[in-house]
Order: structure tokens, then sequence, then C-alpha cells
């Protein structure tokens, strides 16, 4: 027999099997028990017939006038005669016997006390010095009977108690692993990224030291995760400064030399420079989005946030680029503005840099909290698409980029409990490259709204 996997299963099997074997060795124990008080009860009935049958049976025998006739006593009404019995003299004449008593079933007068044949039990005895003696025979399959109806009146109830007690104890065992299922749940219910302790306070005494070792686990995996974390953080934010010297000391190289080899050499030192410095922000980003809290206690607008993205990046020289389309209403949200503005400006960025350089970035947030950025260039396959939210993962290689921005920008969408949809080619158009999410907005806070309105 193999076991269920399910501990709720084995439980509710394993006690439902005990109760089982233990119900029919009780069974068995209280039937030979009862068998041997019903010998007795039935021998000691055997006894008293024939001591109350034997003195009337004499003082009929000895006022006979004709002696050695056998009489048979005839029944008062129809009835099943369990116990049978003839009186016979010293030479084993039969003289007097009940109505259903067949004399080849008796055997010869062996004395007083109990026999047994292979079909009936006796019991004999004799008075008179021994000339009038009385066999009482009981048949053997009447007590077997009788055994058998006691052994079903002991096992019958044992098929409708077993099903009873089974579901009982299938329902005992569920209540008391309910601690253990919600465990599971919220168990389950955690995110990659929420590694913070699952209270066990509830669970059994048997479960706590697992729970609490799982709970010890999380929390070393936690701080190696906030150590590894905070390494990239600070490793990036300490290279700001000496990459922003680097840059200062390559450009005043480029303006002081006039040997145009020294220049082109500057002008790639600080290209390089400037792509390490990109590529540290990412990494404080990253590390932003992964560790940091990204949600408020309030709603804000989001509408501001993705002007001064958009007007920040059309000075660095995408001025006619980008096309913002707002709602004329507040877009309502608890995400923290600078992880929006992360959002919207690696967004943004990926589009400047790897769509169409004559065709518009267009860049939409929607009443209901929709953030759509969208550019024209070629389509992307599908195997693409999926490998874009990678780290340091680029569809065009030939592009700058540091491969970090939708990965980024994905896990941020993680973190705030949506998802970043990538569509190439753009949903109604033969071309282009579409990337979207929907942002937790809060449209419930009528008298906010209308007052951020008339702002």
């Amino acid at each position: 027999m193999r076991w269920p996997r399910s501990l709720q299963a084995r439980l509710g099997l394993s006690l439902g099997l005990v109760l089982t074997i233990l119900w029919l060795l009780a069974a068995t124990v209280t039937a030979v028990i009862v068998r041997g008080e019903l010998d007795e009860v039935f021998d000691s009935a055997l006894r008293e017939t024939a001591e109350r049958i034997l003195p009337l049976a004499v003082t009929d025998i000895v006022g006979r006038e004709d002696q050695g006739v056998t009489q048979r006593l005839a029944p008062i009404r129809e009835h099943d005669e369990f116990f049978t019995y003839v009186v016979t003299d010293a030479e084993g004449r039969v003289l007097l016997q009940s109505h259903a008593a067949d004399p080849a079933v008796f055997p010869p007068y062996g004395g007083p006390g109990f026999a047994q044949t292979a079909t009936h039990r006796l019991y004999s005895d004799a008075v008179l010095q021994g000339t009038i003696r009385i066999t009482v025979a009981e048949p053997l399959a009447h007590r077997a009977s009788v055994a058998r109806e006691i052994r079903m009146g002991l096992v019958l109830p044992l098929l409708v108690v077993l099903p009873v007690a089974l579901a009982a104890i299938i329902l005992a065992v569920r209540f008391s692993l309910a601690p253990l299922r919600r465990y599971r749940t919220r168990l389950e219910a955690r995110s990659a990224r929420d590694l913070s302790e699952i209270p066990s306070g509830e669970l059994p005494t048997e479960i706590g030291p697992l729970a609490a070792t799982l709970n010890n686990l999380l929390e070393r995996l936690r701080e190696a995760f906030e150590a590894e974390r905070s390494f990239a953080a600070n490793a990036a934010h300490e290279l700001r400064t000496p990459l922003a010297g680097a840059i200062a000391q390559a450009q005043r190289l480029r303006s002081e030399t006039r040997d145009r080899a020294t220049a082109a050499r500057a002008a790639e030192i600080e290209a390089t420079l400037k792509r390490l410095t990109r590529l540290s922000e990412r990494l404080m980003q990253l590390a932003r989005a992964e560790g940091g809290r990204l949600r408020t206690d309030r709603n804000t607008d989001l509408r501001p946030v993705a002007r001064v993205v958009v007007d920040d990046l059309a000075r660095t020289g995408a001025m006619d680029r980008i096309a913002l389309s707002l709602p004329d209403t507040p877009v309502l949200s608890d995400i923290d503005p600078d992880a929006f503005a992360i959002l919207c400006r690696n967004l943004v960025e990926n589009a400047l840099r790897h769509g169409a350089e004559t065709a518009p970035v267009e860049v939409t947030v929607t009443q209901d909290g929709q953030l759509i950025v969208a550019n024209d260039g070629p389509v992307l396959p599908r195997d693409t698409l999926d490998r874009l939210t990678v780290r340091f993962e680029r569809a065009n290689t030939r592009t700058d980029g540091s491969g970090l921005g939708l990965a980024i920008v994905a896990a941020i969408a993680d973190r705030i409990g949506s998802q970043l949809n990538l569509e190439s080619p753009r949903p109604g158009k033969s071309s282009g490259f579409q990337a979207s999410l929907r942002l937790p907005t809060d449209f419930s806070d009528t008298s906010t709204r209308n007052s951020l309105r008339r702002m």
C-alpha cells in the first residue's frame, strides 16, 4: 500500500485504519466472551429443564397402569422446540418424550452430566436408583445461530458508525491542520521580493521549529539581498564623483590640446566615462527599484511628474521628438513620485534611443493610470521582446545603452503589483514598439481630486 503525500490524508487514513482494527478486535473479543457466557447460560437451561421435568415425569410414569409404553407429549400450539428430551427406563426403553424429540439423536445413557455429539449438546440425570433417566438435548446449530446474530449485532453498527467516525476524523484533522493551511497560504502569497517574516504563532508546536527555521532562512536571504543592493547603490554613488572629475579632466584636455589625435582620444575617453556615469545611475535606480519603498501613504497627481521628466529630456536635445498626452483631470496614485519618474524616464529614453529618429515618441498617461510609451521603428520578434527585461539585454547592440532600462521598469512594475507589457508592432500599426503598464490609482477620494483640479 502506498501512502498518500498529503499529511491530512495520511492522518485520516491511519486513524481510520487504527479505529477499524481496534473496533474489529473489540468485537471479536466481545463475541468470544459472549459465546462463553451463552454456553454457560444454555447449559444451565439444559440442566434446569432436566431437573424440572424429571420429577413430573416420575409422577406420570409411576402412576401409569400400562408400564413400558412410550408417551409423546402433544404441543399446546405450534412452536420451535429448541430443547427436546426423552425419559427412559433402565433397559433404555423410551417412556416419555417431547413432541419434537427424535430418539435417534439421543445416544445411550452414559451417566448424569453433560455430553455432546456432533449435532447436539446434552444433559442427563436419573432418579429412583437409575431406573428412570432423562436426557435433554439442544441443537448446536441453535447456539451457533444465536452467536452469529450477536456477532452481526456487533459488526453491523460498524458499517454505520465507522463512516461517521471516519468523517469525524477527517473533519477533526482538517480543523487541526487549518493553521498550517493558513500558513501555507500566507507563504504562497509572498512575492519573490517579499522576504519578511511570516507569522507562525498559531502553528502546532511540532511545526513551529520548521516555521522558525524558514523565517531564519528568509531573514538571511533578505540580509544578503539587502547587502547586495546596498553595495550596488553605494558603489554607484561613490563612482559619481570620480567619474565627474574624470569627465571634467577629459573635457579640459580636449580644450587645451591642439593635437587632433589627442583630442579624438580625449573625446573617446569622455564618451566612455559618460557611459559609465549612466550605468552607475541605472545601477542606483535598479537598487531603488528592488529595495526601496515604492508606495506612499498618500496619493499624488502624476501629471506634473510626467511633465518634468519630458521637459528635462527635451532640454537634452529631444525637443521635437516627444509628444506628451495627459488627461485634463488629476491622475491620483500612491506610487512614489521618484519611482514614477524613474519609470517614465527609462521608458522614454529607451524609445528615444532605439526608435526611429524621424518619428516622435508618444508618451500617454490615461485617466485610469495607464502609462504608455510608443515609438516607431522595426518590428521586434516575440523572443526578443521576452528578453528585453533581462538585465544588460539590448535589442540593438549597435546603439548606446546599458541594457538596464526595461529591467528597472519591470522591477518597479512587479513591486507595485503591475506588469510591463511590451508589444511590437504597436497596436493598430504595422511597425514600431510600445511599452505600457498600469499604475495603482485611486478614484475614491473625490474631494482631493476636485481640489487638485482647481489648482
